[in-house]
């Protein structure tokens, strides 16, 4: 059915249309008076003849002034109706005016939404690779300079991480659906990029505690990338032994490990014989240059091991903690009253496992975990024991990742990253667990869609898988404000 085109017009313009009615009728019945006046004046008698001994020229001279007044009273009432006419003419040309779409607004534009939204991303990223960056520089400075002169940048990392978490909590709610009045929405994202702002603020203004000389800066690279080498050829036979003793899951993580810390490796093997071409050339710039690009590269690798071997110890001790997981949770199962849907069948292929030779054991205890977590027992015992570790192994390997590829992930696996953190220390470490993974499958679809072209250079495709923006400076000391705090000092 057709809507009638007059239940669609709006109220206030039915008001409009009368007002310019009741003007119309005005006008009408104003110019209808004036041009009836010299009518009524031609028809109305003579009151008074003049004297009879006025002379005719005496009559013509008296008469004189009576038409000139008669002439001026005739001329005031459409004076009048013109100028009320001009004024309610002006009146509507103005509201028409204002009413009109092409008239600009003296209000201060307002970004779009999505102009914000994509600005607020881009901060969290930003400040997120500033933060691991120092953190990551941290140790060679360590290595170097008195503890004393490096408190006050400990204290400015840790202080540019709770305005990040912040940051990170705001947008959370943001993309949540909260609050849902545009206006406040736009304070969130507001929030966002000033809470990333403050944490690159105060990083800047600690960014020359960690001006360390070239040479001796060189040497301390060198000596940690000496010992990650042979952790790393370690690591392979690591990786060999998980995969058969917990399946090909566990190992192929364990062995990706290895693989990519070793890249790194070789990428900073030439970048630290360029850096040191360049010290020995006098070029002090290009060889501190060369050198943070190694020094990302080695601790990189370092958070690979390192992972590697947390997932070794994780892999253990949950091997250890499965039997009496699965025993507790069929005992709260069993009181349960109604068991959740599928539990029971969770249960029963987790225990089959058990016997059917390698499995992934943190994979079995977040599987027990999750089928009873809406149970009151779930919580109690050896229960909130497994569901802590597998939390931890989870956000642990999701934070690893964003480390390590930190040049292709987006804002949305880092904020996903930080809810399960914040969970975590809730404590709720069967949903930190579960947000652990999604940050994770996140990031994994952020490499595989930018990943490292093939067109690229050496140069450019290691910069991206250590994490650093391609073509740019290697980011040191806090972020781009800083580049010029990175100078080397003299030998």
């Amino acid at each position: 059915m057709t809507s009638s085109p007059v239940r669609g017009r709006p109220r206030h313009a039915t008001a409009h249309i009368r007002v310019r009615v009741a003007h119309a009728l005005v006008g009408v019945v104003a110019g209808a008076g004036w041009l009836a006046i010299p009518v009524l004046a031609a028809q109305e008698p003579a009151t008074a003849s003049p004297p009879a001994h006025a002379t005719p020229a005496a009559s013509g001279a008296a008469s004189a002034p009576r038409d000139d007044e008669s002439s001026a009273v005739d001329l005031i009432l459409p004076v009048a109706v013109l100028g009320t006419a001009g004024v309610l003419a002006a009146y509507g040309w103005v509201r028409r005016s204002r009413r009109s779409p092409g008239v600009t607004s003296a209000a201060p534009a307002v970004a779009a939404p999505a102009e914000t939204d994509r600005q607020a991303r881009a901060a969290l990223v930003r400040a997120d690779d500033r933060v691991r960056t120092c953190e990551e520089e941290l140790p060679f400075a360590a290595a170097l300079i008195d503890e004393r002169t490096l408190t006050p940048f400990r204290r400015a990392i840790h202080t540019a991480r709770t305005e990040l978490s912040a940051a990170f909590s705001l947008w959370q709610r943001y993309e949540e659906g909260e609050p849902h009045d545009p206006v406040d929405r736009r304070q969130i994202l507001a929030g966002v990029v000033g809470r990333c702002a403050e944490a690159e603020r105060v990083l800047d203004a600690r960014a020359a505690d960690l001006d360390r000389p070239l040479g001796p800066a060189l040497d301390i690279a060198e000596r940690a990338f000496r010992g990650l080498a042979a952790r790393a050829s370690d690591g392979r036979a690591t990786a060999a032994g998980l995969r058969a003793r917990y399946g090909p899951s566990a190992g192929a993580r364990a062995a990706g490990c290895v693989e990519e810390a070793m890249d790194r490796l070789v990428f900073a093997t030439s970048r630290i014989n360029d850096a040191r071409r360049a010290a020995d050339s006098g070029e002090d710039e290009r060889g501190t240059w060369q050198l943070r690009s190694a020094e990302g590269a080695v601790a990189q690798a370092g958070i690979l091991l390192a992972g590697l071997d947390r997932t070794a110890r994780r892999l253990r001790e949950a091997a250890a903690l499965v039997p009496a997981a699965l025993t507790g949770a069929e005992a709260v199962l069993a009181a349960a009253a109604p068991a959740p849907p599928g539990a029971d069948g969770t249960l029963a292929a987790v225990r089959e496992e058990l016997t059917a030779g390698p499995y992934d054991p943190l994979a079995a205890l977040r599987r027990i975990t999750r089928a009873l977590v809406r149970l009151p027992g779930a919580r109690t015992g050896v229960l909130d024991t497994a569901a802590d570790l597998v939390a931890r192994a989870a956000t642990g390997e999701a934070e690893d990742f964003v480390a390590v590829h930190r040049g292709a992930v987006a804002a949305d696996a880092r904020s996903l990253l930080a809810a399960a953190v914040r969970t975590l220390a809730a404590p709720h470490p069967v949903e930190a667990a579960a947000l652990a993974r999604r940050a994770l499958e996140s990031a994994e679809r952020d490499v595989r869609t930018r990943g490292v072209p093939a067109s690229e250079a050496e140069d450019s495709a290691g910069a991206l898988r250590r994490g650093e923006p391609d073509h740019d400076p290697p980011v040191s000391d806090g972020g781009p404000e800083t580049h010029d705090h990175s100078r080397p000092r003299p030998d």
